[in-house]
């Protein structure tokens, strides 16, 4: 079956709701900026990361790719919106793979220049800390943060689907990523390294330190995104149009 048409139709859909362009482009200038800022920080700590301070900029960077994630679903829930959808592609099990694939090739480029660029933002700044860094190090992290950013979307918009509102879902996963995932982080030592967020980071570090390995983090935020979409698509299956 040819889901070409399908796909078109998300893209189109995606490029034509303002506020997710919008979204990506505060996804760039967010993670820069606060990864120049970083840059500069104090670099004589023993423990210091170099690539985790230039990368860190995705921590609050990464609120614009959730938002890009529940507000692509979420829009379909508007009055009307959804019956369109599934009148021109009745299976909604497809339907929703083709969005949730749209989404991940909308952030992925994304997450691959914003990286880059955070990187080099932020190594002005690093001085002498960013000669530590080597290039087979340098790519990993690039390339890691945006499978994160793009898992971090996927995530958002499953949960988005499962609660039928993007404002649901960003109330639910805002406060998670900037203040409940380090505060369990705090009180449960390494059972915070299977968090999606905390997992999927360690991809950004130099050296992780902790249960997971940066690819083996990256699969657990995977699991989790892959649970979210799951979740997702079974509401979509049973709730009404």
């Amino acid at each position: 079956m040819d889901h070409t048409p399908v796909l078109r139709s998300e893209w189109l859909k995606i490029r034509t709701l303002r506020s997710l362009p919008g979204a990506l482009l505060a996804l760039f200038a967010a993670t820069t900026a606060f990864s120049a800022i970083a840059g500069a920080s104090d670099t004589s700590d023993p423990g210091f990361d170099p690539l985790f301070t230039a990368l860190t900029g995705v921590i609050p960077g990464q609120i614009a790719a959730v938002s890009f994630g529940a507000t692509a679903v979420s829009a379909e829930f508007h009055p009307g919106a959804l019956r369109l959808s599934l009148a021109a592609v009745p299976r909604r099990g497809r339907w929703f793979a083709a969005k949730a694939a749209v989404i991940a090739a909308a952030v992925f480029p994304v997450g691959l220049v914003t990286a880059a660029a955070a990187l080099l933002a932020a190594r002005a700044g690093l001085g002498t800390a960013a000669g530590r860094l080597d290039a087979a190090e340098q790519v990993r992290a690039v390339v890691g943060c945006a499978v994160y950013l793009t898992l971090m979307a996927l995530c958002a918009a499953g949960v988005a689907a499962l609660l039928r509102s993007g404002v649901a879902a960003l109330s639910l996963l805002i406060p998670f990523l900037l203040v409940v995932s380090f505060v369990i982080g705090d009180a449960t030592g390494t059972v915070a390294d299977f968090l999606p967020d905390k997992a999927g980071q360690l991809v950004l570090h130099e050296r992780p330190d902790g249960t997971l390995g940066p690819w083996s983090g990256l699969a657990v935020t995977a699991l989790w995104a892959g649970a979210a979409l799951l979740l997702g698509g079974w509401r979509l299956r049973r709730a009404d149009a």
